[in-house]
């Protein structure tokens, strides 16, 4: 399965790039139709995973997706399953 990546590491204090980021590669996906986004919070202190978490929750996001997965294995992943 084909898959965007995205890495929060560098812009991890900065809340306006975190969003536009993520609106970012949400519009990328659904132009090229790609089934899953990975997203890296990081593990840090968590607070950058909720945020991110919260941005996926809004009702207007949420519609846009089919699925959220936090990985079981690495806390600092999240995985985001679109919907066409």
């Amino acid at each position: 399965m084909a898959f965007l990546k995205l890495d929060l590491h560098d812009i991890f204090n900065d809340s306006k790039s975190i969003e536009r980021e993520l609106n970012r590669v949400l519009d990328e996906a659904h132009e090229k139709k790609i089934g899953c986004i990975e997203i890296i919070p990081g593990k840090g202190s968590g607070q950058l995973k909720k945020r991110v978490i919260r941005f996926f929750e809004q009702p207007a996001i949420k519609r846009r997706y089919h699925r959220l997965e936090k990985d079981s294995k690495n806390f600092g992943r999240v995985f985001v399953h679109l919907k066409f």
